[in-house]
């Protein structure tokens, strides 16, 4: 069926609650109003107010709890509500949620799900757009993904509810709005921890997650018309990274370059070029590109389409390690 990625993720939030009794959301405004997003829309009306719950506006209060309650046995699903609002939990997720399991020495795990929208293009205030990735992909203990498309948004949040260790889930809140076709049957999915090709091409690879994957692909498909084969990777997995699936593209391609929106120094994308320096240097044609938004706290509304990576930006980059 065609669904938007915010009706797929609803899909997918609830047939895990409908297949686990333990599964219990929660977050500001998830349950009457549906979220801001309407990503949980119609599921406390189904499944009450006990397991599909509104919370105070406090986002340590709202982790520290669920942490509780993943200790006890069940799994939460934390919803906060922009990116730029997970900050207060942050000492929660970091000190707390991605320490017990090694703490422990395996004895207590925490199978915690934190949904968090992140990104820019929807025009929001200050505090709406931001790209936190990075600070938890560096955290270990922490497992980090990002959907790009309905599919996997569909897919991808059933498995991270069911795996045991904390998942933090970036949610590309540009993309909410974006159709495609999903199959809720479908029992062949990706293991969580693998990106995907996109668009196979020979000359040189473009990696990209969250929002910037159909962007990348835009630009592949320019490059086409020009006469260039580009391949499109779709990372979905930030912690732990699937450098494998990247090393073989560029051991054919010779050629990388990586997307993201978060600023370049210290993305993920600087983790990227250092592995695959080490894994391909002798296949490398070229030095490893990034293109990302600028080193600037995020820019206002107006301003924020020269901010973000554009199919422009990354043909330029594509034309720069093609000369080198």
């Amino acid at each position: 069926m065609i669904t938007t990625f915010a009706a797929a993720l609803n899909a997918g939030l609830r047939t895990a609650l409908e297949d686990d009794p333990k599964v219990v959301l929660m977050g500001e405004d998830i349950g009457r109003l549906g979220g801001v997003f309407r990503v949980t829309d119609t599921l406390q009306k189904d499944f009450g107010d006990r397991r599909v719950i509104d919370t105070p506006l406090a986002e340590s209060g709202i982790v520290g709890t669920a942490f509780g309650m993943a200790l006890r046995g069940y799994r939460p699903v934390c919803e906060i509500q922009f990116d730029g609002f997970v900050y207060p939990a942050f000492d929660q997720i970091v000190s707390q949620v991605a320490k017990i399991h090694y703490r422990t020495r395996g004895r207590v795990s925490a199978p915690l799900t934190i949904r968090i929208p992140f990104g820019g293009g929807i025009g929001s205030v200050e505090h709406h757009s931001e790209s936190p990735e990075a600070y938890f992909a560096h955290t270990a203990g922490l497992r980090v993904v990002s959907p790009s498309n309905p599919a996997d948004a569909y897919t991808m949040i059933r498995q991270a509810i069911a795996l045991d260790d904390p998942v933090i889930f970036f949610e590309p809140k540009r993309r909410y709005w974006d159709k495609a076709e999903i199959d809720p049957v479908a029992t062949d999915s990706l293991p969580l921890d693998r990106a995907r090709v996109c668009i196979p091409g020979s000359d040189a690879t473009l990696v990209a997650y969250g929002g910037t994957v159909a962007t990348a692909v835009t630009a592949a498909k320019i490059a086409t018309e020009e006469g260039l084969s580009l391949e499109v990777i779709d990372l979905r997995s930030l912690a732990p990274l699937d450098i494998d699936t990247i090393a073989e593209s560029v051991d054919r391609t010779g050629r990388l370059i990586v997307v993201h929106e978060a600023p370049v120094t210290g993305g993920i994308g600087a983790e990227i070029a250092a592995r695959i320096t080490e894994r391909c240097f002798y296949r490398l044609e070229a030095p490893v590109r990034r293109v990302g938004g600028f080193d600037i706290p995020y820019p206002p509304a107006k301003l924020e389409k020269h901010h973000l990576p554009d199919p422009d930006r990354i043909l330029a980059a594509v034309d720069s390690t093609l000369a080198a």
